[in-house]
């Protein structure tokens, strides 16, 4: 379904050809090349390759023939492997995502998907792991030294750590977006999920690390360049790429692994925001923070109900 392309071949103006081959586009691409983001779009893409091959669908328009009966018989394949429900959910609703388009475009009557039922959700916690204070300052401090690299992982697992970013949104921080002030206290112009900017409070750790970083580096002054790069190709200007969220998932992994506790970068993540939360910060400040669409998701990050020692049991005065 992917190899099949919706973008004109030539120039701003369509050709005939053109045209006539975007005419004729099936709606099941329409709907694949309708995903912006690049984690969606690689997370929907397996789960509709996983779907093809476990029906035997060949061509897009023999999405059209497929029936309740055939959903179920996957899901039940999916079981079958031994995946989490969490991933089993995430591809019932990838499927549903492109079925909701083609009703959209009157290509079937109804989706297939709707009424099948998914696995519970094991509880209302999330899964990532998030680490204790002790363990946050040990990896703050893990990288040591004064390399280019030293002080640039530094900077990276500091602004994680306070900033709660996504590793994608990390890895699109351009210079510019380090220097932005409002009302006096610089923050950071954060690109997140959906096309929307949030900007986040700099704190002064991270900016003060982020100054030595880019001095050493020597491409501060390249304002639309990437902020965070590749030790080996981070002074060519304007040229130069910015390190990857595998890159980022590595380095996190890395450093953890050597302190005897292997987490990935969205551990960082669920850190910070339980560290806010922990600490009082108001969670509708903390949804707005992490750029959540839905305080639901924030609240599993909310540790605070599970403390014994906020249980009511300890207000009863008799």
């Amino acid at each position: 379904m992917t190899d099949i392309q919706i973008v004109p071949s030539t120039g701003r103006l369509l050709t005939a050809e053109d045209f006539l081959r975007l005419a004729d586009v099936p709606p099941e691409v329409e709907w694949f090349a309708n995903l912006t983001n690049r984690c969606t779009r690689r997370a929907y893409e397996n789960a509709i390759k996983d779907f093809m091959a476990f029906t035997g669908i060949q061509k897009p328009d023999e999405f059209r023939t497929v029936t309740r009966a055939h959903v179920i018989a996957w899901r039940d394949e999916l079981g079958n492997r031994l995946l989490n429900g969490a991933t089993i959910r995430h591809r019932l609703s990838a499927l549903s995502s492109l079925f909701d388009y083609l009703c959209d475009k009157n290509a079937v009557t109804h989706n297939p998907v709707k009424g099948v039922k998914r696995p519970k959700n094991d509880s209302a916690e999330g899964r990532t792991p998030a680490l204790g204070d002790h363990q946050a300052r040990k990896l703050l401090d893990a990288p040591s030294g004064a390399t280019l690299r030293t002080l640039r992982d530094k900077a990276i697992l500091t602004t994680l750590l306070y900033h709660a970013l996504r590793r994608e949104e990390l890895c699109k921080l351009k210079v510019k977006d380090f220097k932005h002030e409002r009302r006096g206290v610089p923050h950071l112009k954060v690109a997140g999920k959906g096309g929307k900017t949030r900007y986040v409070p700099l704190h002064p750790a991270a900016g003060g690390l982020i100054h030595d970083y880019l001095e050493l580096a020597g491409h501060g002054g390249d304002e639309s360049g990437a902020l965070f790069r590749p030790v080996s190709n981070n002074t060519k200007t304007g040229s130069a790429k910015a390190i990857t969220p595998d890159g980022i998932y590595k380095l996190v992994r890395a450093y953890s692994t050597e302190l005897g506790f292997t987490i990935g970068a969205h551990s960082l993540r669920a850190t910070a925001a339980t560290n806010a939360l922990d600490h009082q910060a108001d969670i509708a400040k903390v949804q707005e923070w992490l750029g959540h669409a839905n305080i639901a998701t924030t609240r599993i990050y909310d540790h605070r109900k599970t403390r014994p020692e906020d249980s009511p049991t300890f207000k009863v005065n008799y």
